[in-house]
């Protein structure tokens, strides 16, 4: 399987609709408009992004990439015990 570069700016929305949605499904006593928003606003930015224009070279492969990488590659580091 070829290995998918990701722009910067692609990965870093879908990890922050991670960070997000976790926010969400952990919120129950309500407030949540803000998150639901903000969910709706990054959604629109990883779906609508230019890098999955086909004269891009848009795949399928890509899309998984995006999912499989974006949540392991811009975790915060931790510091060595």
């Amino acid at each position: 399987m070829a290995q998918t570069t990701l722009p910067d700016d692609l990965a870093q929305a879908q990890y922050d609709w991670g960070r997000t949605y976790t926010a969400l499904a952990a919120c129950h006593l309500g407030g949540t408009t803000a998150l639901r928003r903000r969910l709706l606003l990054l959604s629109n930015r990883v779906f609508w992004h230019p890098f999955w224009s086909p004269t891009a070279g848009y795949s399928l492969t890509a899309r998984v990439a995006l999912c499989q990488q974006a949540p392991r590659t811009r975790e915060p580091e931790r510091a060595a015990p």
